[in-house]
């Protein structure tokens, strides 16, 4: 679903229509999203659709009631605590909220509401791409075909490794770990997870799903590791060079949560030293730069942060957000209301 175009002068749009709410939205959504935001509430739009500076982002957060971020704005204690008096609502655009300090918006009086569960299933289905196109080597025969270095079928010929029998080991069990668990299981894969908390035994049995009490287990017992955990200080770096070094020989690491969770120079050094044999990407530190050595590795795949990129789940997390916008607006408390750090 392509974006409206608007002339590059048009940077910040600040014209105000029909509405009571003022609304803030820091990137340019779906245009059926931003039609709706125009027609409820009373909106300002970001037309060019590139990140703000801070002077923008302060200035929204003095102008309106509600502001809708998105996972690449830092929301920080010294934005929120210069905010204007009448904000009252953070709609966040997304599940994620550690871009956002909580405890700030709660000193503040702030609301805070996401959009869980919109993008489970894509960023599930990404998941199982990357695993997908690392283990069967699918980088490599791409540019094999793009450079006319193909010869030919040969038995022995780019030989990737199987899906069915090997072990995922997945490193965070919420929504979208299970749902990787279960497509992990349609191709014959054993699961081992690790969480903060162990799961109900039936669920467990349902993904055909075994615990791992220790990320150290985890690690040791899988060939591949996929990660889907949140980016808080307790897992920052959490794939570092000692967890790499545990991890078996010849594994393969994916990642579509945070780019914060790895320590990227631990993991090309391994990638180099084939300890690993690939990496699937979806997500870095630095974004939105790329560190050239991923980029040339011959099995290493770097999507640009793609995970949630489908029309249909950018269309329901912008209904998700009109939705909680709404429900506050008439005095209630809403639905998608992010607690932790509130309590």
């Amino acid at each position: 679903m392509p974006h409206r175009s608007e002339p590059a002068s048009s940077r910040i749009d600040t014209r105000r229509v029909v509405g009571t709410v003022r609304v803030g939205v820091t990137r340019h959504l779906l245009p059926s999203i931003e039609q709706r935001m125009g027609e409820l509430f009373d909106v300002t739009l970001n037309l060019e659709d590139r990140p703000l500076t801070r002077e923008e982002m302060a200035a929204l957060l003095q102008a309106n009631n509600v502001l809708v971020p998105t996972v690449t704005d830092e929301i920080d204690a010294e934005l929120i605590a210069g905010a204007g008096p009448d904000l009252k609502l953070i709609a966040n655009f997304g599940a994620g909220t550690d871009h956002i300090d909580l405890k700030a918006a709660r000193a503040k009086g702030i609301i805070v509401t996401n959009t869980p569960g919109v993008f489970t299933e894509d960023t599930a289905d990404m998941t199982l791409a990357l695993i997908i196109g690392v283990m069967r080597r699918m980088r490599e025969g791409t540019h094999m075909i793009r450079r006319d270095q193909w010869s030919g079928w040969a038995p022995s010929a780019m030989l990737g490794r199987k899906l069915g029998g090997k072990v995922l080991g997945i490193v965070g069990m919420g929504r979208i770990g299970q749902a990787v668990a279960h497509r992990a299981r349609a191709f014959g894969m054993k699961v081992l997870y690790h969480n903060r908390h162990r799961l109900p035994d039936a669920v467990e049995n349902m993904l055909g799903a075994e615990y791992a009490p220790t990320l150290d287990a985890l690690l040791a017992g899988s060939d591949i590791v996929t990660l889907h955990c949140p980016a808080t200080p307790g897992t920052q770096n959490l794939i570092d060079a000692a967890a790499i070094a545990r991890m078996k020989p010849g594994s393969v690491i994916v990642n579509t949560a945070r780019g914060e969770l790895i320590d990227y120079e631990a993991m090309i050094a391994a990638l180099e030293s084939g300890h690993l044999r690939g990496a699937g990407l979806d997500v870095y530190p630095d974004e939105p730069h790329v560190d050239r050595r991923l980029i040339d590795h011959p099995n290493v795949i770097t999507q640009p942060h793609l995970g949630s990129a489908t029309e249909e789940g950018r269309e329901a997390s912008g209904e998700r957000v009109i939705a909680n916008i709404r429900t506050w607006a008439d005095g209630h408390r809403p639905l998608d209301q992010v607690l932790e750090g509130w309590v």
